[in-house]
This record gives C-alpha cells, sequence and structure tokens, in this order.
C-alpha cells in the first residue's frame, strides 16, 4: 500500500486516523496527550485547521478537520505529526517517571531504521487513511465512532466522559479543546 496522503480536495473536510508505530501505548500519561493537544490548539490559531472532532486513545488519533488558509490538508497534517512526534519522543527521553523509556525508544529506533524517509526515530506510523467526509451521514457516523471509541474500549461509561475527545462539546459541556466546530 502507498504510503501518501489522499488528499483529493485540498478544502474537504476528512476523517483521519495515525497511530504510533507498533500501536505502542503511550496516550497513557497525560503530559503526552496534552503535547497533541498544544499541537492542535496551535494548528487551529496559526495553521488555519478547523477542527470538528477528535479523539486520543492510548496509541492512536482520530481527527475530523478541514484546511482553512490555503495550506493542503496532507501538509497540514504532516506538520502535526512532524513536530509532535518529536516533541513527544524528547518528553519520553526527559520524562524521570518513564520506567519504558529504553525500551520505547529502542522501538523508535528500529522502526527508523526501517523507513527511507526517517532520520532517526519514527513515532508515527506513515498511514493516515484520509476519508473525505461529503454527506452530512457519514460525518455523522465518523463523528459518532470517534467519540464512542473510549467506550467500546472501556475507558469511560457515556462518551461526553472522556476527557481526551470532542464529545463533551457535542454534549453542550466545554470541552479541552477550543474552538471545535461543532457539526450539526
Amino acid at each position: 500500500m502507498s504510503r501518501n496522503y489522499k488528499f483529493h480536495n485540498p478544502e474537504g473536510a476528512y476523517f483521519i486516523s495515525f497511530a504510533v508505530v507498533e500501536w505502542l501505548d503511550i496516550f497513557t500519561r497525560n503530559e503526552y496527550k496534552n503535547i497533541l493537544i498544544d499541537s492542535l490548539h496551535y494548528c487551529q490559531k496559526e495553521k488555519g485547521m478547523e477542527i470538528f472532532a477528535w479523539c486520543i486513545m492510548t496509541n492512536h488519533i482520530h481527527l475530523i478537520f478541514r484546511s482553512v488558509k490555503g495550506q493542503k490538508p496532507q501538509l497540514l497534517i504532516g506538520d502535526y505529526k512532524r513536530f509532535t512526534s518529536k516533541s513527544i519522543v524528547q518528553a519520553i527521553i526527559d520524562n524521570p517517571k518513564e520506567s519504558r523509556k529504553e525500551w520505547l525508544i529502542a522501538q523508535f529506533l528500529k522502526a527508523g531504521t526501517k523507513s527511507s524517509n526517517v532520520k532517526k526515530y519514527q513515532f508515527w506510523r506513515h498511514d493516515n487513511k484520509p476519508i473525505e467526509l461529503w454527506s452530512n451521514k457519514v460525518i455523522a457516523e465518523k463523528i459518532n465512532y470517534i467519540h464512542n471509541n473510549p467506550v467500546e474500549e472501556g475507558l469511560v461509561y457515556k462518551p461526553e466522559d472522556y476527557v481526551y475527545s470532542s464529545a463533551r462539546d457535542y454534549s453542550g459541556e466545554k470541552g479541552i479543546l477550543n474552538d471545535v466546530i461543532v457539526a450539526k
């Protein structure tokens, strides 16, 4: 399968998912999830990313977004993944409480040696599987899928109870990521 991102419509809204290499459970620590949140917020404010729904699981992230400042969506996501990859790997290296530090870094190094476009550590898998959202029905299906992911994993009983998701925004509460556009 090609690793090239398949974003055909630069103005479209997309559902994407991307995972940590080897599906490693990295986002069990809030400090690593917060790097993702801070970076999403930066992309909203500075890079023209409109976010409609999102969820951070233990080893992957789901996102419905659109690029609105003329930047191609694949470049926006590429920048996001590059920055968060470097930031999270460094946070793991610097974290004195990270009991799996050596093992995780070894996994990232091993994945990096298998990739032709990674210099040292590979954090994210290359595939995003972007799906352009072209109807209200498909948008609603993907939002429900994203918000029910923590419920399906047994992390919470109700989607809005999961902090690291936009489900709170959709239930009328304030979520932790500002400026989420609630799709009607």
